[in-house]
């Protein structure tokens, strides 16, 4: 399937578009400070930002129903706060506090909840995939009703693990969607100098497993692909690959200077393809017409975002004695 087949309902009501303005608004603005907080050194070692990306967990969260879960890579602070985990207990996980979701023992790349269905986080590429195929796995053999969300990166896609997944997800039946976040770079190589194919929603064909490109810059076309694929899933008919092409601004993690593009090309992306200012467009199109409406929720975000900052820098460090919890098993 091309783009095309994810556009037959692009339309929405008001105030969804509003919701996800606003959710994709959070992740932009929580990702900016959290990079700032990087800047400062108050947050140490790895830091993967999403921004330029929001549309495609934003998106996908409107379309899962209670119980269906989200697994992901390591740019993964968008996908926690789009699943409803507290900005605040992200933000001090960030600056490795008690106070965060993994205790500050896990960082940036490292944080569950098992409240909201989320799965991490992981820090291997590619890990996700069979992890998420796992919970696929689970949902049936316990006769659940839920779709496990996957997602991963175009550089991940190439990893063997990734197919070995795959193809035990369709030899099953498994209900779980592949989603493939192509920010068009992975590391630092561009798609087209590292897949021999470059259409990636194709990854799954040799397996028999149907796939879509999707514009992951339009949240209605996210939502709309991500509609199909679920109730695909949902309805028994096995797993489903969405390539979701979206666009980090920010380079592959805090400490890239990202070179291997033109300052020109981002600032393009930004100027006519941002997914925030294309939801507030289409808020035009409907004609809405509420400045102040969309005020209130800049406002709403900010104070959110600080006071999740103060939070985190306020919280004290774990204590040493929390190196020996949260263990599986240690040697006596």
């Amino acid at each position: 399937m091309a783009a095309a087949d994810a556009k037959s309902n692009l339309t929405a009501t008001d105030e969804e578009l509003l919701q996800y303005y606003r959710d994709m608004l959070l992740i932009r603005r929580f990702e900016e400070r959290a990079g700032q907080l990087y800047g400062m050194g108050h947050i140490g070692g790895f830091c993967h930002l999403y921004i330029g990306q929001e549309a495609v967990v934003v998106g996908m969260e409107a379309v899962k129903q209670d119980g269906d879960q989200t697994i992901t890579g390591y740019r993964d602070h968008g996908h926690m706060l789009a699943c409803g985990m507290d900005a605040k207990g992200v933000m001090a996980e960030l600056t490795g506090r008690e106070g965060g979701y993994s205790k500050g023992k896990g960082g940036s790349m490292h944080m569950f909840s098992k409240e909201k269905e989320f799965y991490g986080g992981h820090g291997i590429v590619g890990a996700s995939v069979p992890l998420g195929v796992g919970l696929g796995f689970a949902n049936r053999y316990r006769d659940e009703n839920k779709v496990s969300l996957t997602y991963f990166g175009d550089g991940a896609s190439n990893q063997g693990q990734v197919f070995e997944a795959m193809n035990m997800a369709q030899l099953w039946k498994l209900p779980v969607i592949f989603i493939i976040e192509n920010n068009q770079y992975a590391m630092g190589t561009s798609v087209k100098r590292s897949h021999s194919d470059t259409h990636l929603y194709r990854r799954g064909a040799a397996f028999g497993i149907p796939g879509m490109e999707v514009d992951g810059m339009d949240v209605l076309a996210v939502r709309e692909a991500g509609r199909q694929a679920v109730e695909h899933a949902r309805n028994g008919e096995g797993p489903y690959v969405l390539e979701m092409k979206t666009y980090r601004y920010r380079g592959h993690s805090m400490s890239d200077p990202a070179k291997y593009r033109t300052r020109e090309e981002v600032d393009d992306v930004r100027e006519h393809n941002d997914p925030i200012k294309r939801c507030e467009k289409r808020l035009s199109d409907n004609g809405f017409k509420d400045e102040e409406k969309l005020k209130e929720i800049d406002k709403e975000i900010k104070a959110i975002v600080k006071e999740a900052a103060d939070f985190a820098l306020e919280s004290p460090e774990p204590e040493p004695k929390e190196l020996y919890t949260d263990i599986l098993a240690s040697a006596q």
